[in-house]
């Protein structure tokens, strides 16, 4: 193992600086769709949250010395945040947060990797079909994006080209972002460029936001400890459940899914 931890990764690995700005990105997602709605362009920023927190788990995947324990952090945290989520975000039992899909893509990531039995096959295959059954956020689209970086992982080249392909494929049915802060996005109606140009510029396919930040390496020195790096996640759903109550949004409109 200590062999494949020492693989090379062709994105950034500074990871806390990239969990802290997927956190901010995140809140800001969150705050657009609970408490400032017709502030379009939050989610716009939002969407930058979930492919720096996949890339994240790309990285911490390969580095890990216990996938078992890696595993379970993620599952405390994501039982910890799930009656948070559902506060915070009017979601029920049902529908599950980010971290229980990044806990189903580290599984599928980790049968590719050890190999045993034909487990690369059948481990992601029954991660779908597990998916199949229950709702997590950005479902199989989400562990499909996760894979592919996983598999692109060591090529900068192939990671950015992969990344693109699957921001136009996840954009295709998401819609269309013509205009920011009030002002039209007139270069997307220009000849030629401008039909390239439209097809990137659609809501969900404008995960290639996050993009530089993933290929361009930073040394910021952050350091955060294991727990904290996810553990933020359900912190900021506090905040979010206090924004609620404090804007007028009563304690018990917030346990309906309940």
């Amino acid at each position: 193992m200590a062999a494949l931890r020492n693989e090379r990764l062709a994105g950034n690995q500074d990871t806390s600086f990239l969990k802290l700005l997927a956190l901010i990105f995140m809140f800001v997602d969150h705050l657009g769709a609970s408490l400032m709605t017709n502030v379009f362009e939050m989610r716009v920023i939002g969407r930058m949250a979930f492919p720096l927190y996949a890339w994240c788990l790309v990285v911490g995947s390969v580095k890990t010395r216990n996938p078992v324990k890696y595993g379970l952090r993620l599952l405390v945290l994501a039982v910890i945040s799930q009656p948070l989520y559902m506060m915070a975000l009017n979601h029920g039992w049902a529908d599950f947060g980010i971290l229980y899909t990044l806990l189903v893509s580290l599984i599928a990531i980790q049968g590719i990797r050890i190999q045993k039995l034909g487990s690369q096959l059948w481990g992601p295959a029954l991660c779908y079909l597990l998916l199949g059954y229950i709702k997590v956020d950005y479902g199989w689209k989400g562990l499909t994006f996760i894979l592919i970086l996983y598999l692109a992982r060591e090529s900068r080249s192939g990671l950015i080209g992969a990344y693109l392909a699957y921001s136009l494929f996840w954009g295709a049915s998401s819609s269309a972002v013509t205009q920011l802060f009030g002002y039209p996005l007139t270069f997307l109606n220009w000849k030629g460029i401008g039909s390239v140009l439209y097809s990137f510029f659609r809501l969900q396919g404008m995960i290639w936001l996050a993009l530089p930040l993933i290929v361009c390496p930073t040394n910021t020195g952050i350091r955060l400890p294991k727990w904290l790096g996810y553990g933020l996640y359900p912190l900021h759903l506090v905040v979010l459940i206090i924004l609620k109550l404090a804007s007028g949004i009563s304690f018990s409109s917030m346990l309906r899914g309940f």
